[in-house]
């Protein structure tokens, strides 16, 4: 349940998150939907953006911070955002408060995505199997 696909030195980066893949326990393949809990000082993931995957969340509890390129959003709960792919806009979540962020998380499961990481040597490219490949950004394997 909720095991990254980073490898290190960026897997401990997401230390303190939980997520639950509810799509795939009900056999989704067209779009998967994660319940994911953030403890305080968590993240949801490194700044990444998608080359060819949507992306949705909708927070139930607690306030993360968006960080969304250069800017910064504190959401409450009922707050939500789109992330559309193809922008090369950066994003991910951080939880600075004292308190828990549960949110969701919706995406598509669009063929042939990549994913980049701008301010990290990491980068992933979604096989024709769904198996993600994480390399360099110079295409060197972990």
């Amino acid at each position: 349940m909720g095991k990254t696909i980073y490898p290190e030195p960026y897997a401990s980066s997401v230390k303190g998150r939980l997520k639950r893949k509810l799509g795939d326990v009900f056999g989704l393949t067209n779009f998967g939907v994660n319940l994911t809990h953030l403890s305080p000082g968590a993240m949801s993931a490194l700044a990444h953006s998608h080359s060819k995957q949507d992306e949705f969340i909708f927070v139930l509890e607690g306030t993360p911070t968006l960080i969304l390129g250069e800017e910064e959003f504190v959401l409450n709960p009922g707050d939500c955002y789109g992330f559309k792919a193809g922008t090369g806009v950066a994003h991910h979540l951080v939880n600075r408060s004292n308190e828990e962020v549960t949110y969701l998380e919706i995406g598509d499961r669009a063929e042939g995505d990549e994913v980049e990481y701008p301010n990290d040597d990491l980068k992933a490219t979604q096989l024709t199997n769904g198996v993600w490949k994480m390399t360099h950004k110079d295409g060197r394997p972990y």
